[in-house]
C-alpha cells in the first residue's frame, strides 16, 4: 500500500474523472495539487455544449475542491487554463476578475490553447499553498 497519512485525494461531484482512477485534487501537507478541472455540472456530471457554462461551472468546480480540501482562494498560487479556442480567454477573465479582483493580490497564470478530450472546451489546473492548516483536514 503506497498510501501516505500526509497526503488526501479528493473528487468533487459532477466533477470526477469518469471511470479512471484520477482524483479531482491531492493534497500533500499544506499543498494542493489539481488534476484538470473540467466544467461539468455539478449537479448533473454532464458536460454542457456551450462554453459560457463550461468555463462558469470549471470555476465553480475549482471552488468545491479548495472548499474540500480545507483551502481558499487565497491560497491558489498558480493556475493553467486550458482552453480550445483563443476568444474563451474573455469568458476565464469574467470569472478569475470575479474571485481575484485586488491586481495586487492574485495567483500567477498560464493559459494554454489545445484541444481537450471528450467534448472539454475549457479545463483549469491550480497549485495552492494552504496556510490555514499545516496537515490534510481531519489530521
Amino acid at each position: 500500500m503506497n498510501h501516505r497519512p500526509w497526503r488526501e485525494s479528493f473528487d468533487i461531484d459532477g466533477a470526477k474523472h469518469g471511470k479512471t482512477p484520477i482524483p479531482t485534487g491531492t493534497r500533500v501537507g499544506n499543498m494542493l495539487f489539481s488534476s484538470g478541472i473540467m466544467g461539468a455540472d455539478p449537479a448533473t456530471g454532464e458536460l454542457p455544449a456551450q462554453v459560457d457554462a463550461q468555463v462558469a461551472f470549471a470555476f465553480r468546480n475549482m471552488d468545491a475542491l479548495l472548499a474540500a480540501a480545507g483551502a481558499s482562494l487565497g491560497d491558489v498560487g498558480k493556475m493553467t487554463v486550458f482552453v480550445t479556442d483563443p476568444s474563451t480567454r474573455a469568458l476565464v477573465n469574467r470569472e478569475w476578475l470575479a474571485r481575484f479582483p485586488d491586481q495586487h493580490d492574485r495567483p500567477a497564470r498560464h493559459t494554454i490553447v489545445k484541444e481537450l478530450a471528450g467534448g472539454m472546451l475549457v479545463q483549469l489546473e491550480i497549485i495552492a499553498v494552504i496556510q490555514s492548516q499545516g496537515t490534510a483536514p481531519g489530521r
